[in-house]
């Protein structure tokens, strides 16, 4: 064979061979842009691209130098490379739909972004992630991506119930929005017992040994069926407090009852007017009061009292971040998870009968065709005459007893 010929022969097999400048070119595109936001090293890179001859290595290591000058990629530390096209990442935030895929909903696209639960990273719904488009939206049906990284937690901490084995245990969140169980090596189970109810944290979220979170065991709250385990889990599973921090609780039982006359000097003074209270009959917290007092005949001032909270909780003091962080008292079937600790909510706060207590309050007049004059708002202090069930009141309504003294 002629040299000529055997040449010939030779650059036609080498435009065919996978290492071509062109296929490394697009392959090294689609690694830094289309990935899972990993580093890669020189050698891994070679190994990836199945690179053989000296040639191609040198080519590689040719475009790795152009892609960081031009700012496309960039060097760690360790001398690892890692993509810097965060531009080309869509922030949104997880909305988990079934054990096989979710969308991201993000305000950088009309439609929510699809992804396969394997490409998630292990998001969980609520959490912000960054995101890419893998397949970009065609007719009749969503983009499609995978999770690059997550910005932000919705949460850590799970409720369900853990199965325990010799070698490991898993708990099963309770949760619909969670698709994985969470792994618990046996020195990190505590108490647990199987089929308890516990609360578990997660350690590590994923690692190239384990397929599944590793976990901590952070309480128990008793076998799966029983009712307080079941409504402590109803509020683990909607981050409701089952208690109140130990400095809460110190900083409320610091708070003095006693009320100055300095302090009754400054209210207007309902303690003398005929005033009562309307609860469910199995309340203990009595959050708001009625007044009424007969000015002339056919004309009334009507006094809506609600206790005086601000008195006692201070603006920016520890009980004022803890009722922020609750935001309002919970009523579950047999029981009330309170926005303050009880020596407020069921004392200081509560408008008990034959007690004084501090409010605030919206006065008016009216008379008996409904029309109201002399608004009047401010702090007052009140004596409630009596406590009425529903049911009690309900009968004064109706005409059916008319003693308001009656108990």
């Amino acid at each position: 064979m002629s040299r000529k010929k055997r040449n010939k022969k030779l650059g036609s097999r080498s435009k065919q061979q996978p290492n071509h400048v062109k296929e490394i070119k697009s392959k090294l595109h689609e690694i830094f842009t289309v990935n899972d936001g990993r580093s890669y090293g020189y050698r891994e890179l070679i190994r990836k691209l199945q690179l053989k001859d000296k040639k191609s290595k040198d080519y590689l290591k040719s475009q790795l130098f152009s892609l960081e000058s031009n700012e496309k990629i960039r060097r760690l530390s360790d001398g690892r490379f890692v993509t810097n096209a965060e531009s080309e990442y869509i922030q949104g935030t997880v909305d988990h739909v079934n054990p096989n895929f979710a969308y991201v909903v993000t305000p950088e696209q009309d439609e929510d972004i699809w992804i396969k639960t394997t490409d998630l990273k292990f998001a969980i719904h609520g959490d912000l992630v960054n995101v890419i488009i893998t397949k970009p939206a065609g007719k009749g049906y969503r983009p499609e991506g995978k999770v690059i990284s997550i910005l932000k937690r919705n949460r850590d901490e799970f409720v369900g119930k853990i199965e325990i084995s010799q070698k490991f245990s898993f708990v099963v969140p309770d949760s619909r929005n969670i698709h994985f169980d969470i792994m618990v090596y046996p020195e990190k189970i505590g108490k647990a017992k199987a089929n308890d109810k516990v609360m578990v944290k997660i350690d590590k979220w994923h690692d190239a040994k384990n397929r599944s979170p590793l976990g901590t065991v952070t309480e128990v709250l008793g076998q799966a069926g029983e009712n307080e385990a079941e409504i402590h889990s109803i509020m683990a599973e909607f981050g409701l407090p089952f208690r109140f921090p130990k400095k809460i609780e110190k900083a409320a039982d610091q708070i003095s009852d006693l009320i100055t006359e300095e302090e009754i000097k400054k209210r207007r003074d309902f303690r003398d007017i005929t005033t009562f209270t309307v609860d469910p009959h199995d309340a203990k917290d009595f959050d708001d009061a009625l007044s009424i007092k007969e000015i002339e005949k056919d004309k009334y001032e009507i006094g809506i009292h609600i206790a005086d909270v601000s008195h006692y909780v201070e603006e920016g003091s520890e009980l004022d971040k803890e009722a922020i962080d609750r935001a309002t008292s919970v009523y579950l079937v047999d029981r009330t998870i309170p926005m303050l600790p009880e020596r407020l909510s069921n004392g200081l706060c509560s408008l008990r009968p034959k007690e004084e207590k501090l409010t605030f309050s919206a006065v008016f007049e009216i008379d008996t065709k409904g029309v109201v004059s002399k608004k009047w708002f401010g702090r007052t202090i009140i004596n409630s005459d009596r406590r009425f069930t529903y049911e009690e009141a309900q009968e004064r309504i109706e005409g059916l007893d008319s003693d308001f003294t009656k108990k």
